[in-house]
């Protein structure tokens, strides 16, 4: 038999490679990690963590002109962008603090560097030129913003990463993109009283998401101030007078402080020494697993975002455990990526786990939907004319509810419960036996008793 320096040799250091390294550690495995910025990844660092952080500032203009309702008279306010770069980035260290402890507890190699393969079994550190090997390789590298090269000027451009250490807050910004990453930073910047428009080349924002919250979300956006400019894009960015120039390919003449790019995102595979080492990739960078998440080498694996499968960070979480379960307690397991609860933290936001109406509509002959909007609870002294909507996708065959959907406050935490919900595979009568907790917006998914409409064999009835 081989010797090798590690049983385990993670190379990145996000969510998906901590946690298959600090868990194989405390299983008595000789493990080592690399990684070449800063544990945490994507969602710590640079993502999900601090935009959220960002979202909370955000929110706190409508809370002060909500308040004047509920007969509180609150005075002059104003922000200070730096303090909350100062204030998140304190947050963020905190965060890859325990990240790092976590991986020390236990007992896993720690390498502050960039990590390349040279063959199946060995990774050079490049930092110090150090060689090592390892009898099994998890490559959990994550992705990076598309630049979009070929973008005339997009060297003038942002992307989210440096969007979090922007040094002044713009007056005015373009955001391209429909994605929710471009949703989010819309909301963000408008939010913090910067003028904002999103540009996007498809009909409606956020594709993949049910059609009724879409629109939902486009109209609150447009009546909070935020201009959204459907079918186009950007053609090209220019200095002009101490702005940035922007001409669209509807001909339209834009000038703002900044612009941010939010075109989707690109694997982190290259000069990784995936080819010396044999792993395929596909034509988008991204490395080709089974369903084990095993790679084309038998001992090298592949999870997260590097593998453009599902990109979300509790996916790639999920993944390094399924993994764990396979390589190292002979319990071979798959990750399981259907019913995927999601949010966007728009605001309002969405939340949403299962089918939207269109794609059921495609799978099952016949389809009840329960459909509710209204205004909440909290708008009514508030004065504020934002609508929630609230939708369930019925299998008409076995009631089987196979999509919810929610636009609105706490859309996020409603659809943490409801993924529970549907992964059980709970049915309509379910929902209806189950009691209202009064007065929420919640009780709304458990007292639309009757379809608002049904869909057979893909039209509406």
């Amino acid at each position: 038999m081989p010797s090798f320096d590690f049983d385990l040799f993670v190379i990145g250091g996000g969510s998906g490679g901590v946690r298959s390294a600090r868990v194989a550690a405390s299983l008595g495995k000789k493990v080592g990690i690399a990684e070449e910025y800063r544990y945490g990844g994507t969602c710590v660092i640079r993502g999900c963590v601090p935009k959220k952080l960002f979202v909370y500032a955000s929110q706190y203009s409508e809370h002060f002109e909500d308040a004047a309702g509920f007969g509180w008279t609150v005075g002059e306010s104003s922000f200070d962008w730096n303090k909350l770069i100062e204030a998140k980035d304190k947050e963020i260290a905190r965060l890859e603090g325990l990240y790092r402890k976590g991986l020390d507890n236990a007992k896993a190699e720690i390498f502050d560097t960039r990590a390349e393969l040279l063959d199946a079994h060995t990774i050079k550190l490049l930092k110090t030129g150090q060689t090592v090997t390892a009898e099994t390789i998890v490559i959990a590298t994550g992705g990076r913003p598309n630049l979009h090269a070929a973008l005339p000027g997009h060297e003038l451009c942002i992307s989210s990463n440096e969007a979090f250490h922007l040094k002044e807050l713009p007056k005015s910004i373009l955001i391209a993109g429909g994605g929710y990453i471009a949703v989010e930073f819309a909301n963000i910047f408008h939010g913090l009283g910067v003028e904002t428009t999103l540009i996007y080349r498809g009909a409606e924002i956020l594709s993949r998401f049910d059609q009724d919250l879409r629109k939902g979300l486009h109209e609150a956006m447009e009546e909070k101030g935020i201009r959204i400019l459907c079918h186009d894009i950007i053609e090209n960015v220019e200095k002009a007078e101490g702005r940035l120039s922007v001409r669209t390919k509807n001909d339209k003449l834009l000038a703002v402080d900044t612009v941010m790019l939010a075109l989707g995102r690109t694997p982190n595979t290259e000069n990784l020494g995936l080819e010396a080492a044999g792993v395929a990739i596909n034509e988008q960078g991204a490395i080709i697993v089974d369903e084990y998440s095993r790679t084309s080498v038998p001992n090298i694996f592949a999870l997260g975002d590097v593998t453009d499968r599902v990109q979300l960070t509790p996916v790639a979480i999920h993944e390094a455990m399924c993994f764990i379960e396979t390589v190292y307690k002979d319990n071979p397991t798959r990750p399981d990526h259907e019913l995927i609860p999601t949010a966007v933290f728009s605001q309002p936001e969405i939340g949403t786990v299962g089918l939207t109406e269109e794609d059921a509509a495609k799978r099952y002959p016949e389809l009840e939907v329960y459909r509710a909007q209204f205004r909440p609870m909290k708008a009514t002294l508030s004065g504020r004319a934002e609508k929630m909507i609230m939708k369930l996708i019925v299998n008409a065959a076995d009631r089987k509810v196979i999509g919810a959907h929610i636009l609105g406050h706490d859309a996020g935490e409603m659809a943490q419960l409801l993924g529970i919900t549907l992964k059980a595979g709970c049915t309509k009568d379910d929902f209806d036996r189950t009691m209202a907790v009064h007065p929420t917006a919640a009780e709304e998914l458990v007292t639309m008793y009757s379809p608002s409409y049904r869909i057979r064999n893909g039209e509406r009835v």
